[in-house]
């Protein structure tokens, strides 16, 4: 019986300060999401330039590119 007490007080314990530690990397993700929206937008932008000066291919080729960025 101690042992199996032994064995979940060390397996709780794991568990409590895994999820503290991934906790910390929240900002992070937020930074590099926010990065590739401002990247996104960007590329959505000029874009939307080109497509209106008539310029298609360019249109497509960038429109493609921003869309790239949330495959990955």
């Amino acid at each position: 019986m101690e042992i199996i007490m032994k064995k979940i007080l060390i397996t709780l314990s794991l568990v409590l300060f895994t999820s503290s530690v991934y906790a910390g990397s929240c900002p992070n993700m937020a930074k590099s999401l926010d990065d590739m929206i401002a990247e996104a937008q960007l590329l959505r932008d000029q874009g939307m330039a080109a497509h209106d000066a008539g310029d298609h291919a360019r249109s497509e080729e960038l429109l493609n590119q921003a869309m790239e960025l949330f495959k990955s």
